[in-house]
């Protein structure tokens, strides 16, 4: 099935239309083989040869990585880091600050090593380099892959240009609670949505050759289930069925695997009782043995040390064995391969072919990806890319397409709040209003603050001296100092835009939080600008959804904007004024209250469902259990109306869906309202009487149409074994007999349903 996509440049003129197929999971789910992969026959016999050339010691040292700038030696004693290169005792570093070093580090090991292998030279590129894009969660929240894959190779082409060749990158950890920072950095709850994006920053990031130097190798992150950190707190223990691994947490990395991503980053956290740096089965048995995955995982920072610390390893000389013989190929940044690999290959604990694999699996990567042919970056070329205006004119339609129209009222009985109209004057107040820094988020690579434009910027540029400006107070602070300019603001103002929300460090790695509302007294002051009588127009900055009972309750507009990036201001005031109309949908539950977390749309069924009727159920005495705004929320500045859902084939069989049948599905959309604009038409199931509980609901389809005002258009599904099969009782992925239940949708609790009879 095919869905056309609306392009528009900043100004919401339509250039063009492209197409993109949106049905069906990857490669992983139809149990095919490796889709593509990087590495040629040619490429594996060159690493085996050159692998047999090495001695021990050249070998571990390939397993070792360091940070640019790292003092400390394979021996675990201070050292010069050229020397170290020269001697072939490091495989990759991180972070170095311009190409210039990247190049001194490679002549070192080009031509001072006896090998002459180069280094593989790294760096945190998580949504852009210096052309700095949404963050991840925002970006999916677009639902159009097709445009993480250009902006992954835009962050391709900046970062390569100063010698950076692998990215820690992407995050496509399932998150289904908001108290985990690092929600932040991956495409939220669901598990087919996470595949699709998975599988699209994959190729953007290495391209159609990995040997092209604009191309860098992915690194999918952080294998397997970091997401589930008990509450929500980072670096937490992660305990779950096999299934729930199969179903949710699998499928996101699988796809990347199958797009040919050529490396892995195992977690900090432990899964089922095994730490993720040392469990086998996850590293070798699913992700070699069933997935067949042929390029090479590194730990994540010091996760091979810090298996002491989980209480699986007493010394280093332990945790290095057991990381090495369960499929962790380098060791990030603690030094404990470069101490003790040696010592116990010679001693007989890990076994010599254990090292040998790892090597080959690294060099595989090094040989892809040209680094022997071309191990220099041209120091010049940076000069004509980072920042290169079709760059960020990307990023202003990354930002425009990621932001969420939460809610959006009629004002006093007329019109809605938004779009605003032109000739009014207009408050701005808020701390988020000029904060370059925060635009950029968190992981911002190597992007600055004077890159960005603000939103008072752009509004200032439009509005000249119809805008208003108060700061009004500081995102974390008790102090009401600034609440009277804030307040004489609104007064002057017709409308007010409330620029309000998390700072960029309150999302991301070690940012968990345990409450979900506005920081410090920012609610304080909306309240006191709301009692104003003025028209408000929310505008929230966040890296997380976040609980917005009163805001939700008392304002008639709200404009999630995530951390936009560098033109966060232009993207945001195109939006304002209607010029881009709003498409973005949520693919994280957004909370009534943060004692609802961990909350997703696609739960398991009770013996005891929500009944009002009756107290003796899953329920809360205090809250509703429903997400204040569900995954798949997302308003437009017009109107959409679906038909009922359709079943437009005969009952089905198992064993037809099995051999390759499909079932058809199809609705109606229509474009009630009174201009253009893009909407996500989403497929949802539930399969019942299985042999396993199966969720409530589970997107498995979207299309993602563009209608005239009064356009009416079918969207169309096809149900396949890949949408339908589920890890069954008996450990298989199949289908089974079951009462099947459909919807075509805007969202996960709307649509009118169908059923059929899926038959043994």
């Amino acid at each position: 099935m095919r869905a056309h996509l609306l392009i528009h440049d900043r100004r919401g003129f339509f250039r063009g239309v492209a197409v993109l197929t949106l049905l069906g999971l990857p490669a992983f789910a139809r149990g095919q083989a490796l889709a593509v992969s990087p590495f040629s026959a040619q490429v594996e016999k060159q690493a085996a040869e050159m692998r047999r050339k090495m001695t021990l010691e050249e070998k571990v040292g390939q397993l070792v990585q360091f940070p640019n700038g790292g003092t400390r030696g394979p021996d675990g004693k201070g050292i010069d880091q050229n020397e170290l290169v020269a001697r072939g005792g490091v495989g990759s570093l991180m972070n170095p600050p311009d190409a210039g070093a990247v190049n001194a580090f490679q002549k070192q090991a080009v031509e001072k090593s006896r090998m002459k292998i180069p280094v593989i030279v790294a760096m945190d590129v998580i949504h852009g380099y210096r052309t700095i894009f949404p963050v991840p969660l925002a970006l999916s929240a677009s639902w159009d892959p097709g445009l993480v894959e250009k902006t992954s190779r835009v962050a391709a082409v900046e970062a390569t240009s100063e010698g950076i060749r692998w990215t820690f990158s992407p995050m496509v950890d399932i998150a289904r609670d908001a108290r985990w920072g690092r929600i932040m950095e991956g495409a939220g709850e669901d598990p087919y949505l996470g595949a699709l994006f998975a599988a699209a920053a994959v190729r953007g990031y290495q391209g159609k050759d990995l040997s092209d130097p604009t191309s860098m190798v992915a690194c999918v992150k952080h294998f397997v289930a970091y997401g589930g950190a008990e509450s929500g707190r980072d670096y937490n223990a992660v305990d779950m069925s096999d299934r729930t691994l199969r179903d949710v947490y699998f499928p996101p990395f699988q796809a990347a695997v199958d797009a040919g991503a050529g490396s892995l980053m195992s977690a900090f956290s432990s899964l089922q009782g095994v730490p993720a740096s040392a469990n086998h089965d996850t590293l070798t048995d699913v992700l070699r043995g069933e997935w067949g995955f042929r390029g090479f995982v590194v730990s994540d920072w010091n996760s091979v040390g810090e298996l002491i610390n989980h209480g699986v390893a007493l010394d280093g000389e332990t945790a290095a064995r057991k990381a090495v013989t369960a499929g962790v190929d380098m060791d990030m940044g603690s030094g404990l391969y470069g101490e003790n690999l040696v010592k116990l290959v010679r001693s007989g604990k890990v076994p010599e072919r254990a090292v040998d694999e790892a090597v080959e699996r690294i060099l595989r990567v090094k040989i892809a990806m040209g680094l022997f042919s071309h191990p220099y970056t041209d120091e010049t070329r940076s000069k004509t890319v980072l920042l290169a205006p079709e760059h960020v004119a990307l990023a202003r339609r990354a930002a425009e397409e990621s932001f969420v129209l939460l809610k959006n009222d009629p004002i006093s009985g007329g019109a809605p709040a938004l779009p605003l109209a032109d000739g009014k004057t207009v408050a701005l107040i808020g701390p988020l209003a000029d904060s370059a820094g925060d635009m950029l988020g968190g992981w911002e690579g190597r992007g600055q603050g004077s890159d960005v434009v603000t939103l008072k910027q752009a509004l200032a540029g439009r509005l000249k001296d119809k805008l208003v400006y108060a700061k009004g107070t500081e995102i974390e602070t008790d102090s009401e100092a600034g609440f009277h300019d804030a307040l004489d603001a609104a007064n002057r103002a017709d409308v007010v835009v409330m620029a309000l929300g998390e700072s960029r460090g309150m999302t991301g790695e070690a940012a968990s939080r345990t409450k979900l509302d506005l920081p410090g007294n920012q609610l304080k002051l909306l309240e006191a600008v709301a009692a104003t009588g003025k028209p408000v127009v929310l505008v929230l900055f966040s890296g997380r959804p976040l609980a917005l009972p009163w805001e939700a309750a008392h304002l008639p507009a709200i404009l999630e904007a995530w951390f936009p990036g560098v033109q966060a201001g232009p993207a945001l005031v195109d939006t304002l004024y209607g010029e881009s109309n709003p498409a973005g949908k949520l693919t994280a539950s957004f909370p009534r209250s943060v004692g609802q977390e961990p909350l997703y749309y696609s739960v398991m069924n009770t013996g005891r469902p929500v009944n009002p009727g009756n107290p003796y159920v899953t329920r809360y005495i205090d809250e509703l259990t429903t997400a204040q705004f569900p995954f798949g929320w997302g308003l437009s500045y017009t109107k959409f109306d679906y038909s009922p859902t359709k079943i437009t084939t005969p009952a089905a069989h198992v064993k037809e869906l099995n051999g390759g049948a499909a079932i058809t599905v199809e609705a109606t959309v229509t474009n009630s309202g009174a201009r253009a604009g893009e909407e996500i038409a989403q497929l949802y199931i539930r399969e019942r009487g299985t042999s396993v509980v199966r969720p409530i609901r589970e997107l498995k389809g979207y299309q993602k149409i563009l209608l005239k005002a009064g356009e009416s258009r079918l969207v169309r599904f096809m149900l396949t074994k890949r949408e339908l099969g589920f890890w069954n009782i008996d450990r298989k992925q199949t289908v089974e007999p079951c009462e099947l239940t459909v919807w075509v949708a805007p969202h996960s609790e709307a649509g009118q349903s169908s059923q059929m009879t899926i038959a043994p």
